[in-house]
């Protein structure tokens, strides 16, 4: 990747229009977001046959359903026919088929066309062939993760090989059960901002001290801008004095069943590219995942996963929520207040990065490489 000359100690950014040229957007619709797995909804969302959501994954619409054997599938929001979207809501609940609003084309929960006005007079129409376009989905983690290419890549080497790179165990993060969990508080995040912005944000904690006195007060070694998170298999470990990743350091909830005494007292964080962040403490996981909708606009969903009788006895889990609320707020502000910039004339070259944010750097040259090299056109 061509960049301008920067001084020995530092490595230089992206330029500003990575992240304000809604070409290049389009062209990561294109070659990430449709092309590699996506986190869409987590699986226990869609709890009986018929529940569906509907998620923005690059360019298309997605809809993501429980079928009659209690299956997810997933499929192209799009009906067959003229083209019309299906499912018009985020969420919902269908009785037995999924039906087009526009001519009554009606598929079963499994993509076959079933039905549609004056069918049985066109005998030759394949029901199966028109059908829904269906999209590849594999579940980890307690999540349907969908793939809109043709031919996905492997999950396993780019999915699920995150966390064996971060953690350095295949096992690791199993200990956690994050997919026998309960979900106890999700909240939605409007960000406006590039979702580069926030998964560089996320890489580095050289601004930690500065804008997280939350989190440093647990993890006092952020406090030195090292992202604990790219050390293999280290975690960051809790102050002495803390006693759970709570919002003032009170006490948690008991650690979950299959954590280890190395685990214990330690926050993980996994970065699973392009769009969700783990993060991994003792008695709970944090899930966040983004969804780009432009290339100033990034709406991320966050996830606060307990043990089932924590939430099933409605235990107060606001403590542990807000600690890292506090973080995402503050995370966000900060990418809100950098998007601007992007398409100043001062960083029409792009900025520069400190040696322990080279792992930004090593993300920069995945997206190149990932759009082609030249096709986003040179980096200079």
């Amino acid at each position: 990747m061509t960049t301008h000359r920067v001084s020995p100690s530092l490595i230089a950014t992206l330029p500003g229009r990575y992240y304000t040229d809604p070409e290049i957007f389009r062209q990561e619709q294109r070659h990430l977001f449709e092309s590699l797995w996506f986190c869409a909804v987590r699986s226990a969302d869609l709890d009986a046959p018929g529940t569906f959501r509907t998620v923005q994954v690059g360019r298309e619409s997605v809809v993501v359903v429980r079928n009659r054997s209690g299956e997810l599938r997933a499929f192209l929001n799009v009906c067959r026919h003229r083209g019309a979207r299906l499912c018009t809501e985020e969420s919902g609940r269908i009785r037995r088929s999924l039906q087009c609003p526009y001519h009554a084309w009606t598929y079963d929960l499994d993509g076959k066309l079933i039905a549609a006005p004056n069918l049985t007079g066109m005998p030759d129409v394949d029901r199966v062939e028109y059908g829904l376009i269906g999209v590849a989905l594999r579940e980890w983690l307690g999540y349907a993760w969908v793939c809109l290419a043709d031919e996905p890549p492997s999950f396993e080497e780019t999915v699920t090989g995150a966390a064996v790179e971060r953690l350095g165990d295949a096992a690791a993060i199993g200990h956690y059960g994050a997919e026998n969990l309960a979900l106890g508080k999700r909240i939605s995040y409007d960000v406006r901002a590039n979702w580069k912005l926030i998964v560089e944000n996320f890489m580095e904690c050289y601004h930690c001290a500065t804008i997280h006195p939350e989190l440093t007060d647990v993890l006092p070694e952020f406090a030195d801008g090292y992202a604990a998170q790219y050390y293999v298999g280290h975690g960051a470990e809790f102050g002495e004095d803390i006693k759970g990743f709570t919002v003032d350091g009170s006490a948690g909830f008991g650690r979950l069943p299959q954590v280890t005494d190395d685990q214990d007292r330690r926050y993980y964080a996994i970065t699973v590219k392009p769009t969700v962040f783990v993060n991994l403490v003792p008695d709970h996981v944090i899930v966040h995942r983004m969804f780009p909708l432009a290339e100033d606009r990034t709406v991320v969903e966050c996830d606060w996963l307990y043990a089932p009788e924590v939430v099933a006895s409605g235990a107060d889990v606001s403590k542990s929520v807000e600690l890292f609320h506090r973080v995402n707020t503050q995370d966000f502000e900060a990418c809100e207040r950098t998007q601007p910039a992007m398409g100043s004339r001062a960083y029409r070259r792009g900025g520069v990065l400190v040696p322990n944010e080279h792992h930004i750097g090593i993300f920069h040259e995945w997206i190149v490489e990932r759009l082609g090299g030249g096709h986003a056109g040179p980096v200079h």
